[in-house]
């Protein structure tokens, strides 16, 4: 029975390639993308891939303080735009908080890293990071990744 031989085989890598059809015809989807931080060699982080769910639930989640974050960076007075700072970097915590599947090779204050705890303890330049991959994989413009 040779057909049955590759059964016990493992894949090909041209059956595991993102965006092909594999030989076993179906098509093989990672709901999450594994990332190497640049910032900080050694740290690895995981975020959800986008999807139609995730986009609409995300978008309810940012619609109205981004509103108000617009709003108020409009204004000329310098309490408003220091409001409207804060209201961005609300988005960007709530980006972490929703898209950081999980992160290795970081240890905060002897304990590992959670998304909360890079956010409230963490080195700004992974956070940054990370908020920055999550916006990439939403597909958000340079402009919109700056808000």
């Amino acid at each position: 029975m040779k057909f049955m031989s590759r059964l016990g085989k493992e894949r090909s890598e041209a059956d595991r390639a993102p965006g092909t059809v594999p030989r076993d015809g179906a098509w093989h989807y990672d709901s999450v993308i594994p990332i190497d931080s640049k910032a900080a060699p050694g740290v690895r982080f995981a975020i959800h891939r986008i999807s139609f769910g995730r986009r609409m639930e995300l978008s309810r989640r940012v619609r109205e303080i981004s509103r108000k974050a617009e709003f108020l960076e409009a204004s000329t007075e310098l309490h408003e735009k220091i409001e409207a700072n804060i209201l961005a970097q609300e988005i960007d915590a709530m980006y972490v908080h929703w898209g950081l599947v999980s992160i290795e090779g970081l240890i905060i204050d002897g304990e590992p890293a959670t998304a909360a705890k890079l956010l409230e303890k963490g080195p700004e330049d992974v956070a940054r990071e990370i908020v920055n991959a999550i916006k990439e994989q939403c597909g958000l413009s340079e402009a919109e990744r700056k808000n």
